[in-house]
């Protein structure tokens, strides 16, 4: 069986194996981490799922009144720590964004994250920290993506950051996908939460190049059931192609009937009807049968110029077409 969790109301889910324990949505469960049980949310209920999923770390067990006590009091202590932390940014005069504070109940110990644009000294700053917290500090520069994912947030799509929900690796994103999707290249539109290109701009670009390389490009001519044209436009969200015809009318058609492929297999396996085989009669006096035949092309032409060959070479000694011309060249035709 399989359940999610989540150690903030808004955070990213873990999965975890209810073993015994029947957890149900909004219960406080204990999940084994690095340092120790930690207490989080039940998010999902338990259920049974296949055996490909993998092995998935098993809960501690339900959350006690003593374990929720000291949630609340690490959370109080993290914003603590927060708040000391960005005011003593500022004082060193540090260009650096706290993003996160983590803080582990059984050593007192804080890990701070923080994201900047080139390397900082923050020496200094560890020092101010571990006076203030009393407690032993350590500082952890995150990249810009990373730093989003941390402190999470609202993206212009108007839901949770996806690298703060489900996103576990980041796959590059190239601004060659935002011209293949005909997005406008502007910055404020493209770019995410964290300043740098949206992952959102992977996901349908795979469907936007089996689209390209399915249907005529922009600008090739298409032919249509209304006519023939030129591509003027692509409408993957629809799989439609706009075609301005050569009359001057613009229309929208479905990939099937631009698609090459479609076309070719109809072209190759339309029904057709057998017209029937004149009889082409004797060929005139004067005339070589060959070349009567030439130019009809097929099999026909090539027996008929065999059975010929055989005919004329007929009873000379050793047989066949190849041997007969070879003494033609040396004896005469009667």
């Amino acid at each position: 069986m399989m359940c999610a969790v989540a150690f903030s109301p808004r955070g990213k889910l873990y999965y975890a194996d209810p073993g015994t324990h029947t957890p149900r949505v909004g219960d406080q469960v204990l999940v084994p981490t690095d340092d120790g049980p930690e207490v989080a949310t039940c998010m999902w209920a338990p259920q049974w799922v296949s055996e490909d999923i993998g092995v998935l770390p098993v809960l501690a067990g339900m959350a006690q009144t003593a374990d929720v006590q000291r949630a609340e009091l690490s959370r109080r202590r993290r914003a603590r720590a927060r708040v000391a932390a960005r005011r003593l940014a500022r004082e060193h005069n540090l260009p650096m964004k706290i993003v996160g504070v983590d803080h582990v109940p059984d050593t007192g110990g804080y890990t701070i994250y923080f994201s900047a644009e080139t390397r900082i000294d923050f020496r200094e700053l560890v020092r101010d920290l571990n006076r203030t917290l009393a407690a032993r500090v350590r500082l952890r520069q995150l990249s810009a993506r990373d730093g989003a994912r941390v402190q999470g947030g609202i993206g212009s799509c108007g839901r949770d950051l996806c690298c703060a929900t489900f996103l576990t690796d980041f796959e590059p994103v190239s601004l060659r996908m935002a011209r293949d999707q005909n997005l406008a290249l502007n910055p404020m539109r493209i770019s995410g939460a964290c300043g740098r290109l949206m992952c959102c701009l992977r996901y349908e670009h795979p469907l936007y190049e089996e689209f390209a390389g399915a249907v005529p490009a922009v600008g090739e001519r298409a032919c249509t059931p209304q006519g023939e044209g030129r591509v003027v436009r692509h409408d993957v969200p629809r799989e439609q192609v706009v075609v301005v015809l050569d009359g001057g009318t613009r229309t929208s058609c479905e990939r099937a009937d631009v698609c090459p492929s479609r076309q070719a297999h109809e072209a190759a396996y339309a029904p057709h009807k057998a017209e029937p085989r004149s009889d082409p009669g004797p060929a005139p006096s004067g005339v070589d049968h060959a070349s009567a035949h030439e130019g009809a092309g097929g099999a026909g032409a090539h027996h008929v110029a065999a059975d010929l060959e055989e005919a004329e070479y007929d009873g000379v000694p050793g047989g066949g077409p190849g041997h007969s011309r070879r003494r033609s060249r040396h004896r005469p035709r009667p």
